[in-house]
């Protein structure tokens, strides 16, 4: 084989191998995780509230997926265990409170929407984690 055609060859493999490999990996189910979107600081404070700040995108999904993450890593809760809004989305701040008990008072009926501007929203652990596991790139153009 001559060193065009092998350079060649190489060139087509590793051609493959970035169309292929990312439609496999999201056929069998593998979620990668990219921190550009959501990017998030967690920090559980007194009466086992957890604050969650945005560090990157301000989107509702950021703060589920970074207190999902937390609640099933750092506190290893059950996939089932629900995480409720205790306090609503502060725009200045860009903090939510989280806990896994309902607030007092609160409507807990779970929504049809993804939001943080609801106490009593609510949804599993393991729902707010998916959050995290995104197949695509967002560089904020």
């Amino acid at each position: 084989m001559t060193k065009p055609s092998l350079l060649n060859l190489v060139k087509a493999i590793g051609l493959a191998a970035v169309l292929v490999v990312p439609g496999l990996a999201q056929a069998v189910g593998i979620g990668v995780r990219f921190g550009l979107v959501n990017q998030t600081e967690v920090t559980p404070l007194e009466n086992g509230v957890i604050q969650v700040k945005a560090a990157g995108s301000s989107a509702p999904v950021a703060y589920w997926c970074g207190v999902g993450d937390y609640a099933m890593r750092t506190l290893r809760t059950k996939a089932t265990q629900r995480i409720y809004v205790s306090r609503a989305y502060e725009r200045g701040a860009r903090t939510v409170l989280f806990t896994l008990t309902p607030p007092p008072g609160a409507d807990t009926d779970p929504g049809y929407s993804v939001t943080v501007k609801r106490v009593g929203e609510n949804m599993s652990a393991a729902s707010a984690q998916r959050y995290c596991y995104d197949n695509t790139l967002d560089f904020g153009f």
